[in-house]
């Protein structure tokens, strides 16, 4: 039998992802997964459409990953989020208290708002979600953090 491992640890360099340098890491600190993404086998099944980044602290700058367009800057329920339209991306991170507006141009490490308490409980995080043509899809993919599988066996040979 074979188990496939992987790691996770976000792979940056200064605040500029190595696999898309377009794109910024959205919080100052650690470079630390708290929550992977977990796709969902169907479009409203169970599943962690995004990743929960570790954060400094209350009320911490969250700055826009990528450049683009705010597309909605705002309360969703009881979340305040902040979703970016970069070309066929919608970028959206929570809990953001915004300092944006909708329709207002943004650049990659650009202050957007703060973060507020209440996304991972005890700890405070940075959900960040993507998709694609309304797909979601692993923001790794973009802020880097996707390490090749290797695959070990389980059992000596």
């Amino acid at each position: 039998m074979l188990a496939l491992v992987s790691g996770a640890a976000p792979v940056v360099d200064g605040g500029v992802s190595q696999a898309h340098p377009g794109w910024a890491w959205p919080v100052d600190g650690p470079r630390t997964m708290v929550r992977p993404f977990a796709a969902p086998p169907t479009p409203y099944a169970a599943g962690h459409r995004g990743v929960d980044l570790a954060a400094p602290a209350r009320g911490a700058p969250v700055v826009a990953p990528v450049s683009g367009v705010v597309h909605f800057a705002g309360m969703v329920v009881d979340r305040p989020l902040v979703t970016i339209r970069a070309g066929e991306l919608l970028v959206t991170l929570e809990p953001v208290g915004p300092g944006v507006v909708e329709g207002e141009s943004v650049r990659a490490g650009d202050t957007i708002g703060l973060l507020e308490p209440g996304h991972c409980g005890t700890r405070e995080c940075l959900h960040v979600g993507v998709r694609l043509r309304g797909e979601y899809v692993s923001p790794l993919l973009y802020l880097g953090g996707l390490r090749r599988a290797v695959l070990l066996p389980l059992e000596a040979p």
